[in-house]
């Protein structure tokens, strides 16, 4: 079997571009990838289109580990986040590919199952008006859809500081949430890589009583000193990893211990393979992983073929039930989380178990996208100017 080509399909929302890519084969069979980029959506199709030449046609799709290798240092210039995402779509449907041809589930082939479910947390559901009263009303609607997680950025505009009003703030925004899912469900704190160490430490001990799961990106990521500082002055797990696109450069991270929680993007990191070595690394340091999510159906179905095949897989992030939920039209098969227990449950179906419909997808045409976490009113994602 070999590569014939790859086609290109952009799903567009005001504030995200979801960039498909089907891989074809001279023996029929169509795999699909999936990744999320922002601001950056037409440097990766570019990408895509020189990969395709210089890399992909002709490729064997079943040799998934020589073709990223190629993709990867192919071209000798150190990969960042547009080829990596380059790789992780192409290399994503190549396991699609892989599993359909031979009628199993991509998880079939990474090894087997661990688990039957795995859990999820939802996010984008804070769309609305930023007041105690209406993510209070917000966060009940998540539960009652069955979540038993959620995660929520209460800090506004906050950058390395946040004055004492603006704490307090944010402090009853997080008492409202907290009130209405109850003490059993669990409430992940999202920072954005906002703050200042001393800040972070701050709010967390100020938003403690809360009980967060899990304290993310409290410093911006290119700084591990700063990290380890927090680390050493808060008393809750810590998690990170969303803006790291190489498994490699996670190396110091590991070694300084700072995080308890890894959260590679799977269409940013490589793709399945690439985040499943890296989850294998994580757990001989024992740390869980919770992969960053904000994709669309493909690419929760490939980070869910990690989840069932690591021990220690802790949750995956979720946002199609809430930010544009209309867009699930555009994948048939698309992953569901069971309201019975907040989880999404093991599929059998062939490859990652999901198609594109690429009528449905022109529906979406491209936008330009915007998502700016510092712009006020960041957290309803409808940029200035969008309908």
């Amino acid at each position: 079997m070999r590569i014939t080509g790859i086609s290109t399909h952009v799903v567009g929302t005001p504030w995200r571009n979801l960039t498909y890519v089907q891989v074809h084969t001279d023996e029929g069979i169509t795999g699909v990838g999936e990744t999320r980029m922002l601001g950056h959506t037409d440097a990766l199709l570019g990408y895509l289109k020189e990969a395709e030449v210089n890399h992909i046609l002709g490729s064997d799709p079943f040799a998934v580990e020589d073709l990223v290798r190629r993709m990867k240092y192919g071209d000798y210039g150190r990969a960042g986040e547009i080829v990596m995402s380059g790789i992780a779509v192409v290399e994503m449907a190549c396991w699609d590919i892989k599993g359909k041809a031979l009628g199993v589930p991509v998880w079939q082939l990474l090894g087997g199952k661990v688990t039957d479910k795995v859990k999820a947390y939802a996010n984008g559901w804070y769309t609305t008006e930023r007041t105690p009263e209406a993510y209070h009303k917000a966060a009940q609607g998540v539960m009652e859809r069955g979540y038993r997680a959620l995660k929520i950025d209460p800090f506004g505009t906050g950058h390395f500081e946040l004055d004492h009003e603006q704490t307090l703030y944010a402090v009853s925004l997080i008492e409202a949430v907290r009130d209405a899912i109850g003490p059993d469900a669990e409430l992940m704190l999202e920072m954005h890589g906002r703050f200042s160490p001393a800040t972070a430490v701050r709010l967390a001990h100020e938003l403690a009583p809360f009980k967060p799961a899990w304290l993310e990106e409290p410093v911006p990521p290119e700084n591990l000193k700063a990290l380890e500082k927090v680390a050493a002055k808060v008393d809750m797990p810590l998690a990170t990893g969303e803006r790291i696109h190489d498994r490699i450069e996670f190396r110091e991270l590991f070694e300084s211990q700072a995080v308890d929680i890894i959260q590679p993007d799977v269409g940013h990191i490589g793709g399945i393979w690439e985040t499943r070595k890296l989850a294998a690394t994580a757990e001989t340091h024992y740390m869980l992983v919770a992969p960053h999510n904000v994709g669309g159906p493909v690419l929760t179905a490939a980070s869910l073929q990690v989840g069932f095949t690591a021990p220690n897989f802790k949750i995956l992030e979720h946002f199609n039930d809430f930010a544009d939920a209309e867009i699930k039209k555009v994948i048939k098969g698309a992953p569901q989380v069971d309201p019975e227990d907040g989880c999404f449950h093991l599929s059998d179906a062939p490859g990652l178990g999901v198609e594109l419909d690429v009528d449905a997808a022109a529906e979406f045409p491209q936008q330009q996208a915007r998502f700016d976490l510092w712009a006020e009113g960041w957290e309803t994602r409808k940029p200035k100017g969008a309908k």
